[in-house]
């Protein structure tokens, strides 16, 4: 690296086709199963769907805060809307940072610190860096900022499995309603149909949301988080580094022992 000009690849916002495909395929399936029976208004009832939807929402409320229940919903959008993170880009462009400080100084990556504001972890530790912290200070505070990263992630994946665990159980406290309602008025065949129909209905509902939505979507939170957590991990390797102003082969060797086989870079080979 001659000059203080680097390539910084920022992070690729797309939509997340698997996510889609699986949302869509799953539900055009049963929608099909539905239509192809011949009648579909049948599955389609709003007291199940109050009981079912309200029911689980409450409850879930019950066990987290207002706050942590709106992250999850901006979280739910992200995931379909994900940044995704190379870690091998993160890595070569780590590499790249410390051999530029290696050759012109740590002060050098004073000229490159707006390239890096797309990725804030990074940002915050080549700053520090700049400012004269020391590696170990600044691996100790970007490790605290990664935790409580990794700690909201799990607050938001946490919301959506207890939401798959309530959804079946309102589905069963429908069917028990609409059991009531039905035992209640054997007398009159008429209603012994609705009440019948919210009995089933819910227990449909719930298992449709918590197999299909709330339990697959959480996964996702967690799949998406451990890939964040390593690219942030290779960030707070890279800045304590070149904080120590270590050597960048030894940080190469040090990044290629936490990536993934298929990731591992030959950047100084």
């Amino acid at each position: 690296m001659a000059d203080s000009s680097i390539h910084i690849t920022k992070a690729k916002s797309s939509t997340d086709i698997a996510t889609l495909i699986g949302l869509i395929g799953g539900f055009g399936l049963v929608i099909a199963a539905i239509i192809t029976g011949g009648s579909p208004g049948s599955f389609i009832n709003i007291p199940s769907v109050l009981i079912v939807i309200g029911g689980t929402l409450c409850v879930t409320m019950i066990c987290f805060s207002l706050q942590e229940m709106g992250r999850t919903a901006k979280v739910i959008v992200k995931t379909i809307s994900y940044t995704s993170r190379d870690p091998s880009e993160a890595a070569i462009q780590v590499l790249q940072i410390a051999e530029l400080a290696r050759r012109q100084g740590v002060l050098s990556l004073q000229g490159i610190l707006e390239q890096l504001e797309s990725e804030p972890l990074l940002y915050k530790g080549m700053s520090m860096v700049v400012d004269g912290t020391p590696g170990e200070e600044v691996e100790t505070i970007l490790k605290k900022d990664m935790f409580s990263t990794v700690q909201r992630h799990q607050k938001s994946a946490n919301v959506l499995k207890k939401a798959a665990e309530f959804a079946p159980a309102m589905g069963l406290i429908g069917t028990l309603i609409g059991l009531v309602q039905m035992l209640g008025n054997l007398d009159d065949p008429g209603s012994i149909g609705p009440a019948m129909a919210v009995a089933l209905l819910t227990t449909f509902y719930g298992a449709v949301l918590a197999n299909m939505v709330f339990a697959p979507m959480a996964s996702k939170l967690d799949r998406n988080s451990v890939e964040e957590a390593m690219v942030n991990n290779i960030y707070v390797m890279g800045a304590a580094s070149i904080g120590r102003q270590e050597n960048p082969r030894r940080l190469e060797m040090m990044l290629n022992s936490v990536l993934p086989p298929a990731k591992r870079v030959e950047y100084f080979d």
